[in-house]
């Protein structure tokens, strides 16, 4: 279409080999293939493919401005706050954001009481953090069965079932929150989270090599 909002034919020079190249790794990167996939797929090393996977300073700062709103204390109650406040206030923990001082100035390394975020006034669970605070529920009951088996100590099972219990409180608030926007909201809600997830998970890890077919020796 021109400016006009007519049709107009395809400029075919912008047309080459090296263009369906990047829009594959584009596409497959926007999708959320993971790094050490997409870069086995195109035969790049590390580096190149990171860069198909760098986020745009203007959608991250838009989904930060996003999930700001939607902050809550561990008991569900709306904590909203300025984007500002969101990145320079708290810190990235396991299971969401921790607004404890000496643990922002620490980079999220210094809890004070082992990343039992359920339990701590500064918590600062979101909607992006679901998931993993699902995948620690279920963890968390497997350690209480192996603590049962285990003839653990009384207090050991209960303080399992009590983190077991206020991690549940803390999913079904956020899924209550999200359940009650319009559909539009959720969706930019989870384009949001997703984006966040993927930041996260890009970080501080080191990546595992796929495994490597030799081909036989045909002699």
């Amino acid at each position: 279409m021109d400016s006009q909002g007519n049709a107009s034919g395809f400029d075919r020079s912008l047309i080459y080999p090296y263009a369906f190249r990047h829009s594959f790794a584009q596409r497959h990167a926007d999708a959320g293939t993971p790094v050490d996939v997409l870069r086995e797929l195109m035969d790049h090393d590390p580096k190149t493919t990171m860069g198909y996977h760098r986020v745009s300073l203007k959608r991250k700062r838009k989904a930060v401005a996003t999930l700001s709103l939607m902050v809550t204390d561990r008991s569900g109650a709306a904590m909203p706050c300025s984007a500002t406040a969101y990145e320079q206030r708290s810190v990235a923990v396991p299971f969401g954001g921790c607004t404890e001082p000496s643990n922002v100035k620490a980079g999220g390394h210094a809890c004070p009481i082992r990343f039992q975020c359920s339990g701590c006034g500064f918590y600062r669970p979101a909607p992006s953090s679901l998931p993993a605070i699902e995948d620690h529920i279920n963890s968390l009951r497997a350690d209480r069965e192996t603590a049962r088996a285990m003839d653990a100590a009384d207090f050991v099972v209960d303080d399992l079932t009590a983190q077991i219990d206020s991690y549940q409180r803390v999913a079904a608030k956020a899924r209550e929150r999200t359940a009650a926007m319009p559909d539009h909201e959720q969706a930019e809600l989870e384009e949001a989270a997703a984006l966040m997830r993927r930041l996260r998970a890009g970080g501080d890890h080191e990546l595992l090599p796929l495994t490597v077919v030799t081909k036989r020796d045909s002699r």
